[in-house]
Formats: structure tokens, C-alpha cells, sequence
């Protein structure tokens, strides 16, 4: 986490700015006591501050779909612990900040819409880390088994932040069907397309989804993984679909 290391010191909120901003400076002053601080002196590059504005906004917003139905589980406390743990690999210090911003969302007048606004606002030129994040959303909102309405509520929210379509949007609910229509679902069209259709999404989605080329447009290293498990789960969906038509 390069960016990481730059804004130790208090000067994260200042470079991000908006609400996102907020919420990461006062993590940060939770995170680190003062001693602990060594004011930074280099300025974030775009990059940098699309890395940040990524990690500060997964975890401020799914601390408000996790709160969404007015108490937050502990099935759902050990799923986001386990996301941080076993899906980003976080070290004990990056994972001190992530909780610290869980914590300080969950508690900010500041709402849901804020915070995927400010995301939008960063990424809408880079429609697949839009995507990414609705898919993220979604898979820690579903692990406890369900999506509950509070929870869609939000999250459709975001869908809409983003301009998606209702029928973009639906087929990325369906990813987390449990019927076959799920892998067409996940390579972006449904049984319905023809065999050149379904070649054809996924040689554009492979290219798309190359975990390289997604962290070249401002994924934290620490989202790779989930970039790499994206990639192989459209590989697994094309295998899925080609075996069962036979191409």
C-alpha cells in the first residue's frame, strides 16, 4: 500500500477532500497515536490517490450496508474480517486503518449515497472498478446467505450512482444465483446469446478484467487478489458455458 506510507501524519483527509476524506482523517488519527506520526512531505500521485480513494470507500460503505438493517452481526463482523485477512491480505496496520474507517462510517452523519458519490465521481471514466465495487458489495452482503432488503436497498443506490441500467444491474445480482444462468450472468449476456456472442464478451471481458490492467487504473494492491478471482471467475463461467454448449 505505497500510498499508505505518504499519509501517515494526518495529511490523508486533506488529500482526498469530501466526505471520504473525512471519514479517512479521522481513522487515521485513531489508527496512530501521536507519536507515531511523521508528517509527510510527498504530495500523492493520481494514482496513489485513486488507490486511496478505493480502500477508504470499500470500507466506508460496506460499513453502512452492514448497518443497514440497524445492528451489524457478528456473522457479518467475521466475514469483513475475513475479507481483510484472507481476500486482501492486509498486514496488521492496514487492517487497524480498515477498521478504524468500518468503525468511524458506521457512526458518521455522513450516508451511503455520500460515499458512492465521491467514488463515482473518481472512477466513472473506469466503468469495471465500478463494477468491481458493486460486486464487492454484493458478495460480502450475501455470505451470511441472504441479501437482505435494507441491504439491496443501498447497494441498488450505489447501482444507480453509477448509471447503471436496471438490466446491468440485475445481471450482476445474478451472479450470486444459484442456477446455470448465473455464468452467463457473469460473462455479461445470458443463454439466450448465440455461441460468436458469447466468444466475443468473453475475449472483451478477459481483456477488460486482466488483473494488470485493472490495477494500472487505481486498484490498491491489496484488491489484486480480488482482481485475480474476478478474472479466474469469468474463465470459469466461459468454461462453464462452453462445455455445456459443446464449443
Amino acid at each position: 500500500m505505497g500510498w499508505f506510507g505518504k499519509i501517515v501524519g494526518g495529511t490523508l483527509g486533506f488529500a482526498l477532500g469530501g466526505p471520504l476524506g473525512a471519514i479517512a482523517g479521522v481513522a487515521l488519527g485513531h489508527t496512530f497515536d501521536a507519536n507515531d506520526k511523521q508528517y509527510a512531505r510527498e504530495r500523492l500521485s493520481y494514482h496513489e490517490e485513486s488507490q486511496m480513494t478505493f480502500f477508504v470507500a470499500t470500507f466506508s460503505m460496506l460499513a453502512k450496508v452492514a448497518s443497514a438493517d440497524g445492528r451489524i452481526s457478528p456473522e457479518e463482523i467475521h466475514t469483513v474480517e475475513h475479507f481483510m485477512v484472507n481476500e486482501l491480505n492486509l498486514n496488521p496496520e492496514s487492517q487497524r486503518f480498515a477498521v478504524e474507517i468500518f468503525e468511524t462510517a458506521i457512526n458518521s452523519p455522513m450516508t451511503f449515497e455520500d460515499f458512492a458519490g465521491q467514488f463515482y465521481l473518481q472512477f466513472r471514466n473506469q466503468p469495471r472498478l465500478l463494477d468491481l465495487m458493486i460486486d464487492v458489495l454484493l458478495r460480502l452482503s450475501v455470505a451470511d446467505g441472504t441479501l437482505s432488503e435494507s441491504e439491496e436497498k443501498l447497494i441498488s443506490s450505489a447501482a444507480r450512482i453509477f448509471h447503471f441500467t436496471e438490466q446491468k444491474y440485475s445481471e450482476l445480482k445474478s451472479r450470486y444465483a444459484l442456477d446455470f444462468e448465473k455464468y452467463y450472468a457473469i460473462l455479461g449476456t445470458n443463454s439466450r446469446a448465440s455461441d460468436d456472442e458469447i466468444k466475443r464478451q468473453y475475449r472483451k471481458l478477459v481483456k477488460e478484467y486482466h488483473p494488470d490492467k485493472i490495477a494500472s487504473k487505481g486498484l490498491p494492491e491489496e484488491f489484486t487478489k480480488l482482481a485475480n478471482d474476478k478474472f479466474r471467475e469469468i474463465q470459469a463461467a466461459y468454461d462453464a458455458v462452453r462445455q455445456e454448449r459443446g464449443l
